[in-house]
């Protein structure tokens, strides 16, 4: 039944071959990946506002120096993931430039800082689409977080059915949003240049307002910067897009820079132009839309539109956390489960897991993650410093093209970042301060992993294909077969215990219970196999593991003397239907986990098939 009903929500499993044709174009790679990005021209001019707003009405003057600086840094970090996208095109961004140029720990944190953010990511976006929903339907209020889940676990499931499925489906999301706010920036400009806005801005762009202090305007930047979260999705996702997929990536991080930048850019400019004021119960865009709209058709489209967008922003990191998984579990970072491919060629466990953290943060926080934005601010903006300074080191050492303008671009980038990075710890300490837990404990996590497939490896290699194994002779066996009743299985294992072992024990585990039924199964066993050595453990609890694991341990030690083998055969039955399983108590599968602890036994299981 879970078959079926895995094939109809997620699809009939894609051949290895099919995979060229769920790569990417531009037009797909920017619905796909450009979401997180391009939503967040939704939020970006109001987080400033709402810093400037607390000095006075006449600062707001500022968000266009503020979203000047802003565009500086989207300019310097797009041309250095564009160097990052052809100089490191197997995907992982900038923990991969991080590793290749700093080491491993600084990649180490730029990953970690990825995977936590991409949690964020999908945390934020879904709640922020959640609030839009209860905003336009009041009653669903207290409804926040199940719906909020609800929009993980599709986006999720749109994911596991593969890039293809789930790029068409945000191709209308994405670009009903694209066009809205075309529509409102031309007719926007229009209105504005024909009198129907008129100029309502508090204070000039040149104007000096009294009390703005440096600390202040970098608090508001700091604040904007949360606009370029997601621009690195397109250089961790590389791998996914047609050949030449640097080039195709490559273009589409430009186009989608080039959107942003223009999205930004005109609605801070509608903003001050018209003398937006941050208001609790009408964000800046909806202000705007209002303004330029009305309270008509295009106006409710633009609600509509951005509502989508944020909902489905959570895409990004769907897309990008995989692919970074698959790059950290390749160096033995993350477990080797993250390498593997699901049924329709997208990495399934890193889309699960990612789910699975998100739905968390979502439960703890209660669906209130806007919080966590400085959070998710320092978990982008970490990844940005140690990329952009590794690119620095990167040129040094290649030395390729015009290298010394490259690093000069690296170099704004990382010295805006780090600059970033700074304020944000001095400015929202109380946010960020679980980052300095967090991070700690994420680094141990991969040095652990690390270490344990070092071991591994250590431990199964082959130094020298003609040395001499030193491989242990044995003189005979012992299987131990596990009796619960006499029944048709019991025969089959120890009719096949037989043809394999010098010796054969019977073991069965009797409980204080019932000592006439377990007296009746030893009386019927004895009387069936008379040459067979059976042994009744008598125990007043309620668990099979103890007493025959200490049987075992006894068998084991003895045989190792006379240098036995012991082998420890599990018979079970097998329904015909895999959904009969769960009608069945679970009792080998225990054992068997009990038992492969013990260094010195073989662990062995005889299915016996039922016909119906």
């Amino acid at each position: 039944m879970w078959r079926y009903l895995k094939r109809l929500i997620i699809g009939r499993p894609l051949k290895s071959t099919d995979e060229s044709g769920q790569s990417l174009t531009i037009f797909k790679g920017l619905a796909l990946l450009s979401s997180d990005a391009l939503s967040s021209v939704a939020y970006g001019t109001e987080q400033i506002t709402a810093v400037l707003i607390t000095l006075s009405t006449a600062a707001l003057m500022y968000q266009m120096w503020v979203a000047l600086l802003v565009l500086i840094l989207l300019a310097a970090i797009t041309l250095s993931y564009r160097q990052i996208i052809y100089a490191y095109p197997s995907g992982g961004g900038a923990y991969v430039v991080a590793r290749s140029n700093w080491g491993e720990g600084a990649g180490l944190v730029a990953g970690g800082s990825l995977l936590v953010d991409y949690m964020l990511t999908v945390a934020v976006s879904t709640t922020s689409g959640t609030e839009a929903i209860t905003s336009a339907i009041p009653s669903l209020y207290h409804y926040q977080v199940p719906i909020a889940i609800l929009i993980v676990l599709f986006i999720m499931v749109l994911n596991l059915r593969g890039m293809r499925d789930s790029a068409s489906f945000l191709v209308l999301p994405v670009y009903l949003f694209i066009l809205m706010i075309i529509l409102m920036i031309i007719v926007g400009g229009y209105n504005i240049l024909t009198g129907k806005i008129t100029y309502h801005a508090a204070a000039p762009i040149t104007a000096s307002v009294k009390g703005m202090t440096l600390l202040m305007f970098f608090k508001a930047f700091s604040a904007g910067s949360a606009s370029l979260t997601g621009v690195e999705a397109i250089s961790n996702a590389v791998p996914n897009f047609k050949q030449p997929n640097r080039k195709n990536a490559s273009n589409t991080l430009a186009l989608m820079a080039i959107i942003l930048a223009i999205f930004f850019g005109s609605i801070t400019f509608l903003s001050y132009y018209m003398g937006i004021i941050p208001n609790a119960k009408d964000t800046v865009l909806s202000q705007i839309g209002t303004g330029v709209f009305g309270h008509g058709f295009f106006y409710y489209m633009l609600q509509l539109a951005t509502a989508l967008i944020l909902a489905v922003a959570a895409n990004t990191g769907f897309s990008a956390f995989p692919i970074l998984a698959y790059n950290m579990a390749k160096d033995k970072y993350l477990p080797h489960a993250y390498l593997d491919k699901g049924d329709r060629l997208g990495y399934s466990n890193g889309i699960i897991s990612l789910a699975i953290g998100a739905v968390v943060l979502i439960w703890i926080f209660n669906g209130k993650t806007n919080l966590l934005i400085p959070l998710y601010a320092v978990g982008v903006f970490v990844p940005f410093t140690l990329s952009q300074s590794g690119m620095i080191v990167h040129w040094l050492h290649h030395k390729e093209g015009f290298w010394p303008g490259k690093m000069f671009i690296n170099l704004i980038g990382a010295g805006i970042s780090v600059m970033l990075v700074l304020f944000l710890f001095a400015l929202h300490f109380k946010e960020v301060w679980p980052y300095l837990i967090i991070m700690p404990l994420i680094l141990y996590m991969f040095y652990r992993v690390h270490n344990h497939y070092q071991q591994v490896a250590r431990q199964l290699r082959v130094h020298n294909k003609n040395e001499s194994v030193q491989i242990r002779e044995y003189d005979g066996s012992t299987v131990i077969v596990l009796v619960g009743n006499v029944t048709q299985v019991t025969r089959q294992a120890i009719s096949y215990a037989n043809s394999i072992a010098d010796q054969v024990v019977a073991v069965h585990v009797s409980f204080a219970s019932d000592p006439d039924k377990e007296n009746k199964i030893e009386n019927q066993f004895k009387s069936e196999y008379p040459d067979i050595r059976f042994v009744n453990i008598h125990t007043s609890y309620r668990s099979l593991n103890d007493p025959v694991l200490r049987f075992c341990d006894v068998m084991a030690r003895k045989d190792d003397e006379i240098n036995y083998s012991t082998t420890v055969l599990v018979p079970q039955f097998v329904p015909r239907k895999p959904w009969q399983q769960v009608l069945h108590n679970q009792t080998g599968v225990r054992l068997r986990a009990a038992l492969n602890s013990r260094q010195n036994i073989i662990v062995s299981t005889y299915n016996y098939h039922l016909s119906n």
